[in-house]
């Protein structure tokens, strides 16, 4: 068994599968970080807006800090790393909560149903 876990460490700690593996993790972060920008021009209303920028953007920069760790050089950096994910973690949920809040409070409504009849009939208003 020690053998067993001596050979699995021996293979964690070899930087060549780190840096591809890491560098796959980045690449699909950054990928639906542009996903999420395109949700935030392509949806039609800010509730829509604001969950395709906070929950894909939460996820993209998650797994953009995940492949970073993995090709960590030193401790001190994945230490750094994964504070920066905690402190994400905390504080896009609440922000992204409080911006919603404020919006409904301000009188912003969701668009419920049709969308697009509702978007013709306030272009029709205007």
């Amino acid at each position: 068994m020690m053998d067993l876990l001596s050979q699995a460490w021996t293979i964690v700690l070899q930087p060549e599968w780190r840096l591809w593996v890491g560098g796959v993790f980045c690449l699909i972060g950054g990928v639906s970080t542009v996903i999420a920008s395109v949700g935030v021009l392509r949806f039609p209303d800010f509730y829509t807006r604001l969950h395709a920028a906070s929950v894909t953007d939460t996820l993209g920069a998650l797994t953009l800090l995940f492949g970073m760790a993995l090709m960590a050089p030193t401790l001190p950096v994945l230490i750094k790393l994964v504070l920066i994910g905690l402190f994400l973690v905390f504080t896009s949920p609440t922000s992204s909560h409080a911006i919603a809040n404020a919006a409904y409070t301000a009188g912003e409504k969701p668009l419920i149903g049709d969308v697009k009849a509702q978007l013709d009939d306030e272009e029709g208003d205007a």
